[in-house]
This record gives structure tokens, C-alpha cells and sequence, in this order.
């Protein structure tokens, strides 16, 4: 095992053994806990049995870095590296590449996959990315069945579902999960207010709970003064208010995540432009000597035309911005002087939070919204998550703080419910393409292209969901077979006796107006007598709903079944029989509360129905089965089976549909490059090569 120099957390242990047992192993934890000690210990041990290893990872950031990294453990003899920008010793043992290289390793049969141990796929819930998130599962369908994975992940509430796939697709897979960071968090809310002199903090969460002082920074929405324009006391934070505070608090350094490149470059320049200083000289003298060593082989005139010196001036005050549009030696510049706590405060895109190690006391977020490409969109509780778990640095912080700024547009509330979300559940994007389905064509057979995209997650969370519904059709197939046999006499046809009643109904019926306004005056606790397929008996009205303009009544037998009755399945009012007090707390789905409501129908005294006007329509026909004890039995089985029967049907419809949902995707797609001429025989014509 490597020397990492500290004691390993039991999650780090436990994923370390189920690596030297063989095992592939997903680490479910938050950020920053220390799951790439794991991802190094599999490399390592790869290396070690004469084997290759690949580590993958996002984005070409985080692929930078993990490349110095493994160069400062391993040298640069071993150490290789593969983006879409560069190519350094691709057929070393170690690889670092981002994900989409390795894919298009897999469908090319690349020769440098010969020998591979070991996969490592960092921000493995990037899966459920809609642009790229495919990438992740075509890679571990494709992989070769000898490959081992590591996967790190965030922490996610549906870990199971994913080792189950990851396990039905790859083999024995150790689930290990740690819930704890590293560094207790706390939530902040951080508001302008005109009637105050400086800037005001405050709690998001009091005991897990949204704070109650938090809803007076929204009474002023929609207020307007005598001139019609908005009326505000609280505003948005000024940038250079924000540092002040939190200098004078001991709160950087700092994290300013700007969801823009040139907002960050504006941002940082702002700064300094508005007198922020927040460092000494001895600190100064060491930022420009480490700037200077990075730049020493750039040309003076390339450096002036890159604003070097705005750059290091900027450094010098303490501030920095951070993101992928910068010059590769200046963003090491800002990485190392910022790990050395020299940068006081780095205004960085999301990327610095997809794993880069760049921790620091605070994170700012100063708008919970982002540009996707297309629209603006809040920011998902995964997100969110990424994004807090910069603050707070392992070894020398011993409370991180999370600062979400005041917006017009964003209610406290919303605030803290993302504060408050634990674990979100990893959905899976994938969908077929043309160039997935090019790929497939040129390497498998039409079975083994369905074969294998019946392998992907999608598909497996799409069969997850068809296992309910499944379970659902075996139910309902029982009581439709119950039914039917109720629905049977001896004595003639019920379906033809049914009819007949029907038209007697329709000449006494009693309005179904008279029914409904009955149905919706029942309470919880009232006690009906219903006929049922073996009967009638007593049932208790559990909850009364009003679905699509009719009313919907759940009830409870004292066999403990479940009816869910409207206005179709009386022929009269209903009338009230007893009354039973309802359980407390309500909770009507719940077994123990229905169980508890027999025990208390078990011991009301009943009346007796004396609703009735004149003669049922059922006791006018004349029919054979009219005649039969179990006569009115026959009717209500019969009357449910044809409404059993159209949901059974439904439920068939949706399992075949959902069953098949994406290799008939993908039968679309081929369809389309058929029709255009790049497919032919479930082959490649010339134009489609």
C-alpha cells in the first residue's frame, strides 16, 4: 500500500481492501473527504503488478492537475497524459485522459488498451450530465470484461441502483459510502441593508431548519414606491463589501464562484481596482517570485500581450481569477500561490469544483443561477453541493462557511432548501446518436448493438421502473382472474343480465348529481355499506379526492381491503351507517393507521340502511340470473372487471413500451442514416464512413 503519511478513514480502508481483493469499487462520498486516495492506491497497485492504468476525469483541468500529480509520485517516465489539446507519453503505464478520449479509444480497439488493469472514473454522477453524461456509460459498457473500475462519486441517494447496474454490467462490485465531511459546514445568507452600516450575515439553516429570521428578507418583494418603482431595503452585496466583511470576520481565504470566464476576469479586476489590498510585502515578494518561475521560458513580448503584469498586479493584492479559458501557466500560478495561502480571494467558474484540490475557508456563490448554453437555470442540489464542498480545508479549518448572496429573483426559501438537500438521486441521460450508432454498426452485429445498449444505465433504471410495473399487471391479472370468476352463474349469462339492468337503471336512475354531492359531503371516519365482489360489508371512507371534476372515495373492509369507489359504483345515495374517530396522526396510507381503524369499526354500533326508495332497478328485470342469491355479487365483479380489464391493457401497453424504450431509439436513429443514405445492411457506406 502506499505511504500516504496519514491514517487512512475507515472508507478509504475499506475501499483500499476491496481493491486488493480484485473487486471494482464505487466510493460514494462528499467532496473533499478524500476519495482519490483510493483512485491512487488502484493505480499504484496496477503499476506494481506490471499492468496499465487509466484515470479519467471530466474535464481537461482536473486532467492537468492529476497529471502533475501522478509525475510528482510516479515520474515523468510513467506518467502519460491525453485531452483533446495534448498528447504527452500516451503508451505510458499511467494514463491521465479526459473520459471522451478513452471512449474513442474503445470504439477505434486502440492498441494501448492491451494490458489494462484499471479504470478510474472521477465524477462518475457526471453520467447524468445532459450533454456529456453518456460518455460515461458507453465507457463502462465497452470496457473490456477484465478491466477494473474505480468510480468516485458524490454522494447520491439511489447508491444502490447504481452498483446495481454497475454490478450487473462489470461484476462484484464493493459499494462504500461515508456521509461525513471532512470539515463541518455552515451555511450563510449574506444581505445588503440600507438601514444598516455594514453588510448583514445570517444563519441559512437554525438546527437543520431553515431560519425563521431569514423570510423578512422577502416581505419588501413587489413593494413599490410613489413613482412606481421598486421599493427595496435589502440589495445584493457589492463585491468589494463582501471581502471587506469577510476579511474582518477571519474568513478567507475565499472561493467567488462567477459563472462566467470574463465575469471572473471583470470580477478580479474590479477588485483591486477599488483599493482591496489583502496582503503583506513578504507575501508579495513570494507571489511574483512564483509567477516568475512559471513564465520563465515565454517570451517578454508574449507576455505583454497576455497582460502579464495586470496579471501579477492583481496576485500581488491577494486576488486572482480562476477558470478554463486561461493561459495554462498562469492558471498553475494562481493554483500553486493560492495553495500556499497567498491568493486571499479567486473569482473561478464551476470548474474549480469539479475535483481540482484548491480548498479554502469560504465559498461565495453569488447567484444560484447559471447559463446552460441555452437558458438559465437554477442550480441542482448536486451542484450546489459541488460547489460548498471547496470551503473548508482538511487540517486547518475546523468550519467551513458556504455564503450565498441576496437576489431580487431567489426567495429565502429556495436558499435553503438547497442548503438542507443531503443526497440526490443519479438519473441517467443516456441516448442514442448517430456517431454512438455509426460506432456500433462498424463493430457489432444488430443484436449485439441492442445487446449491449440494453446494458446501459438507462436501460436499467427504465427495467427498475418496468419491475413496478410488473408487479402492478401480476396484481391486477389476480383480481381480474377473481373477477371473472365472480362474474360467472350458473344460472345464465351476467353480462346479458347486466344490460338489461343498465336500461332499467337508466329509466329510475337516480341523478348522479344527487350521488356525487353525497360522495362529497362523506369525512374521514364515515362508514358505508358497499357491495363488493364477495358481498356487502362495511367499510370506512379513509380520504375523499376530487380528480378530473369527480369525486374519488378510499375506503377500508374490515378484511383489510382497499376499495377506491366513485358515483358509477352506487345505484343510490350512499348512506351513512356509523361513524368511526379517526386515528391520530392522519395517515391513511399507512398500514398500522388502516389496521387501527378496523380495530375501532370493530367496536361502533351500526345502523341499519333505511335509504332505500321502492324496489332496485336489478329487482324489476326479469332474467335467469336474476334469481341467483349471489345475483347482485355477479353484477358488481362484472361491473369492475371492464374497467380491471382496460388497466390491465394499459399496464401491458407501458411494459412493452418502456421495455424496449432504448433499443428502439437507436433502431430510430440507424433508421434515419439509412434513409440518408450513410447505412446499408447494417453497414457503413462510403459517405457514412
Amino acid at each position: 500500500m502506499i505511504d500516504f503519511g496519514f491514517e487512512l478513514d475507515a472508507f478509504q480502508r475499506q475501499a483500499v481492501e476491496a481493491v486488493d481483493a480484485g473487486r471494482s469499487v464505487l466510493v460514494s462520498a462528499p467532496t473533499g473527504a478524500g476519495k482519490t486516495v483510493v483512485a491512487e492506491h488502484a493505480v499504484a497497485r496496477a503499476l506494481a503488478n506490471g499492468g496499465k492504468a487509466f484515470y479519467t476525469t471530466p474535464i481537461k483541468a482536473l486532467s492537468n492537475q492529476k497529471f502533475r500529480d501522478f509525475v510528482a509520485r510516479h515520474g515523468p517516465e510513467r506518467v502519460g497524459l491525453l485531452t483533446g489539446d495534448n498528447s504527452v507519453n500516451g503508451e505510458a503505464p499511467i494514463v491521465v485522459m479526459t473520459t471522451e478520449v478513452l471512449r474513442n479509444m474503445l470504439y477505434a480497439g486502440s492498441p494501448a488498451l492491451q494490458g489494462l488493469e484499471v479504470v478510474v472514473l472521477d465524477e462518475v454522477h457526471y453520467l447524468q450530465d445532459p450533454y456529456r453524461g453518456p460518455v460515461w456509460e458507453e465507457v463502462i459498457v465497452h470496457c473490456p470484461p477484465s478491466v477494473r473500475f474505480v468510480y468516485l462519486s458524490a454522494t447520491v441517494s439511489n447508491t444502490d441502483e447504481l452498483a446495481g447496474w454497475l454490478e450487473s454490467v462489470r461484476g462484484p462490485t464493493e459499494v462504500v459510502l461515508s456521509h461525513e465531511r471532512p470539515v463541518e459546514l455552515a451555511h450563510l445568507y449574506l444581505v445588503a441593508d440600507r438601514s444598516a452600516e455594514r453588510l448583514q450575515l445570517v444563519p441559512t439553516l437554525v438546527d437543520g431548519r431553515p431560519n425563521p429570521q431569514g423570510e423578512r428578507f422577502d416581505e419588501q418583494r413587489g413593494r413599490r414606491d410613489r413613482t412606481g418603482r421598486p421599493k427595496r431595503r435589502f440589495m445584493t452585496p457589492r463585491r468589494d463589501e463582501t471581502i471587506e466583511r469577510l476579511a474582518d470576520d477571519d474568513l478567507l481565504p475565499a472561493i467567488v464562484f462567477v459563472f462566467s470566464r470574463t465575469g471572473c476576469d471583470d470580477a478580479a479586476r474590479a477588485l483591486v481596482e477599488s483599493g482591496i489590498h489583502l496582503t503583506d510585502r513578504v507575501e508579495r515578494d513570494r507571489i511574483a517570485w512564483i509567477a516568475d518561475q512559471h513564465v520563465a521560458a515565454l517570451d517578454a513580448g508574449d507576455l505583454e500581450v497576455l497582460g502579464y503584469r495586470r496579471f501579477v498586479a492583481n496576485l500581488e493584492a491577494g486576488v486572482a481569477a480562476h477558470h478554463a479559458g486561461m493561459v495554462p501557466a498562469f492558471k498553475e500560478i494562481v493554483e500553486d500561490c493560492f495553495a500556499e495561502g497567498l491568493i486571499k480571494v479567486v473569482f473561478a467558474t464551476e470548474t474549480l469544483a469539479l475535483g481540482i484540490n484548491m480548498p479554502a475557508r469560504t465559498v461565495v456563490i453569488e447567484r444560484l443561477t447559471k447559463f446552460n448554453g441555452d437558458t438559465h437555470e437554477f442550480l441542482t442540489p448536486l451542484e450546489y453541493t459541488q460547489l460548498t464542498g471547496r470551503a473548508g480545508r482538511r487540517g486547518i479549518d475546523t468550519l467551513g462557511h458556504a455564503i450565498v448572496c441576496w437576489s431580487p429573483f431567489v426567495r429565502f426559501s429556495q436558499v435553503a432548501d438547497l442548503a438542507s438537500s443531503r443526497a440526490f438521486a443519479l438519473r441517467s441521460v443516456f441516448r442514442p446518436t448517430y456517431n454512438m450508432a455509426a460506432n456500433l454498426i462498424r463493430r457489432h452485429d444488430r443484436d449485439g448493438a441492442h445487446r449491449l445498449l440494453n446494458l446501459s444505465f438507462a436501460q436499467y433504471q427504465a427495467d427498475a421502473a418496468v419491475v413496478t410495473l410488473e408487479r402492478r399487471r401480476g396484481s391486477r391479472h389476480d383480481r381480474v382472474e377473481t373477477l371473472r370468476a365472480a362474474a360467472t352463474c350458473d344460472r345464465g349469462d351476467v353480462a346479458e343480465y347486466l344490460a338489461l339492468v343498465e336500461a332499467a337503471e337508466e329509466a329510475k336512475a337516480v341523478p348522479d348529481d344527487d350521488i356525487e354531492a353525497a360522495l362529497s359531503m362523506l369525512k374521514p371516519g364515515d362508514v358505508l355499506t358497499v357491495a363488493t365482489a364477495s358481498g356487502h360489508e362495511p367499510a370506512v371512507v379513509l380520504s375523499v379526492a376530487f380528480r378530473k371534476g369527480a369525486v374519488r372515495i378510499n375506503l377500508v373492509t374490515p378484511s383489510m381491503r382497499r376499495l377506491r369507489m366513485g358515483s358509477d359504483d352506487f345505484d343510490d345515495v350512499p348512506h351513512i351507517a356509523g361513524t368511526v374517530e379517526i386515528p391520530d396522526p392522519f395517515a391513511p396510507n399507512s398500514a398500522h393507521f388502516q389496521h387501527e381503524v378496523i380495530r375501532r369499526l370493530q367496536r361502533t354500533r351500526l345502523r341499519r340502511d333505511r335509504g332505500r326508495r321502492g324496489p332496485r332497478p336489478a329487482d324489476t328485470v326479469d332474467h335467469p340470473v336474476a334469481g341467483c342469491p349471489d345475483a347482485e355479487r355477479h353484477l358488481r365483479a362484472i361491473r369492475r372487471l371492464g374497467r380491471e380489464e382496460r388497466e390491465l391493457g394499459e399496464l401491458h401497453r407501458r411494459i412493452t413500451r418502456r421495455s424496449v424504450r432504448i433499443a428502439r431509439q437507436f433502431d430510430d436513429v440507424v433508421g434515419i442514416l439509412e434513409h440518408r443514405g450513410y447505412v446499408s445492411d447494417w453497414a457503413l457506406t462510403e459517405a457514412g464512413e
